[in-house]
């Protein structure tokens, strides 16, 4: 996690209109810039035939969503989609800031939500948005490798717990495009967050994305990523110096709490950040833990004797 950038002009990244990618993939931002979310989350829809897919429709009567905001997303979905019709309705994880809309959605169209599973668990983390979706209820979970398809397109499932267990991508299979949702992102890493953000599964499934051969990421936030073996190789090596330099400040200064990790390792964050870099952290911390590599007491985490 770097330094937040400032958000881009709304002119170079507009709310609620509907931009062509490429021939097969729309997108529309969301309204709900914010220091985790970027420019807002940004609901793609996939075909351009009689049918489409909408992919994360976003969020729905959260607090800093609400009202008017909440039905114009919905309502600028629904103009993209036009007179085509939407037959699945995807989301890569539950949450909030992605999964919410899929309920009014379904209702408008009739579409079933498929995708990712249920998950309703305590989040203490320190994003509001990121709490979990409890009211998510898919009519149909997708296992790795599992497909769907309309006119012209073909969706399949792409494994990708780490960020959270219940994370999925999604592979346009005729164009060699992946949907990475909060997994990889262009502007920033995301953040693993325990108990079920898992740095070591979080890692497993960069690697299983370094070593696949697609053409160009779409994320959840932030711009396209063009060169996406190049990005996730560096990503991977920069959790892996995450990892080097939480060892060497309890090798060299003796045992730390959470907080002067932070201090220590980033320097000049947005302190409005300063929690979410701590749950990475933490995330680093009992991984190396379950490697036998370091023990906490009393939440001070010190080198394994």
């Amino acid at each position: 996690m770097a330094q937040m950038p400032p958000i881009p002009d709304r002119s170079e990244w507009p709310v609620g209109r509907a931009e062509q990618l490429e021939p097969l993939v729309r997108r529309v931002l969301a309204p709900n810039p914010s220091p985790y979310t970027f420019t807002g989350t940004q609901t793609y829809l996939v075909g351009a035939g009689k049918d489409v897919a909408v992919i994360d429709p976003g969020p729905y009567g959260m607090d800093d969503v609400v009202g008017s905001e909440s039905q114009g997303h919905l309502d600028a979905i629904l103009a993209a989609v036009g007179g085509a019709k939407v037959v699945a309705i995807v989301c890569t994880h539950t949450h909030r800031d992605h999964s919410p809309a899929s309920r009014p959605l379904a209702e408008a169209t009739g579409a079933p939500i498929i995708g990712c599973a249920p998950l309703t668990m305590e989040d203490d983390g320190p994003r509001a948005d990121a709490a979990f979706d409890a009211d998510y209820m898919p009519d149909r979970v997708l296992a790795d490798g599992e497909r769907i398809s309309g006119d012209g397109w073909t969706l399949e499932a792409v494994a990708t717990p780490g960020h959270t267990s219940n994370h999925l991508c999604y592979s346009v299979v005729e164009s060699g495009a992946l949907f990475t949702g909060d997994h990889v992102m262009g502007w920033s890493t995301s953040v693993v967050s325990p108990p079920d953000g898992d740095m070591a599964a979080y890692m497993a499934s960069l690697q299983k994305l370094h070593d696949r051969s697609d053409r160009v990421l779409y994320p959840a936030h932030g711009p396209q990523i063009d060169n996406p073996r190049q990005l996730v190789r560096g990503m991977l090596g920069h959790r892996r110096q995450r990892e080097r330099q939480i060892l060497r400040l309890l090798e060299d200064g003796g045992p730390h709490a959470i907080p002067e990790f932070v201090s220590a390792m980033y320097k000049g964050l947005d302190p409005r950040l300063h929690g979410a870099a701590g749950r990475s952290v933490l995330a680093h911390l009992l991984d190396l833990e379950r490697q036998g590599r370091v023990r906490v007491e009393d939440e001070t985490w010190m080198i394994q004797a």
